[in-house]
């Protein structure tokens, strides 16, 4: 079982949780998206398990709680999946204009991603670029991996699942361990 949900961060950031959880919250920048993040696992578990971290920082359930989850946001932006099947990762990104998004796919990106964005139309390379970043974050976060390992990731060439959806101007992509296929049909736009 996969579960995917899609919401905004002002939102949910106000949402309701317990005073323990909000003390937890970190200050500054990563708070908004932090509080969301817990929002939206709350809305699935309640009571909400205890979250511990990984070597990398990837967050995770403590022992005996046999669900994985994955967040990401991007502005305002956030997407949560939760799986039962194994580690899962997931990353959004808003598709917007980035000036050196051309050398940093000749720096982080391999000859086969290359070959996808140069297979686009002039006016559509900006969004395969984020389709293919938004792959190989996906995969970074499932292995709890770091970006700075997004050189060694060929989105191409993946042993996982790994699919990608676009939603306006929203780039989503998972790696799950099974198959799992992104369509409007299975996110969950939370409001």
């Amino acid at each position: 079982m996969y579960r995917l949900m899609l919401g905004k961060v002002s939102v949910l950031s106000t949402g309701d949780l317990t005073p323990a959880l909000i003390e937890e919250a970190p200050q500054g920048a990563r708070r908004a998206s932090w509080l969301a993040g817990r929002v939206l696992l709350s809305r699935l578990l309640s009571p909400l398990p205890e979250i511990i971290y990984g070597e990398q920082g990837k967050p995770v359930f403590a022992a005996q709680i046999p669900l994985w989850f994955s967040l990401s946001h991007s502005g305002d932006d956030i997407a949560l999946l939760v799986s039962d099947e194994g580690e899962v990762g997931c990353d959004i990104e808003v598709i917007r204009p980035r000036a050196n998004w051309r050398a940093l796919a000749d720096e982080l990106f391999s000859s086969a991603e290359h070959a996808e964005i140069e297979a686009e139309q002039s006016n559509k390379q900006l969004a395969a670029f984020w389709r293919v970043w938004t792959c190989k974050e996906a995969i970074i976060k499932q292995r709890g991996e770091s970006v700075w390992q997004l050189a060694s990731i060929d989105s191409t060439l993946s042993t996982l699942s790994v699919s990608h959806f676009q939603t306006g101007s929203l780039s989503l992509a998972v790696c799950t361990p099974t198959l799992f296929i992104l369509s409007d049909k299975v996110v969950n736009k939370i409001e």
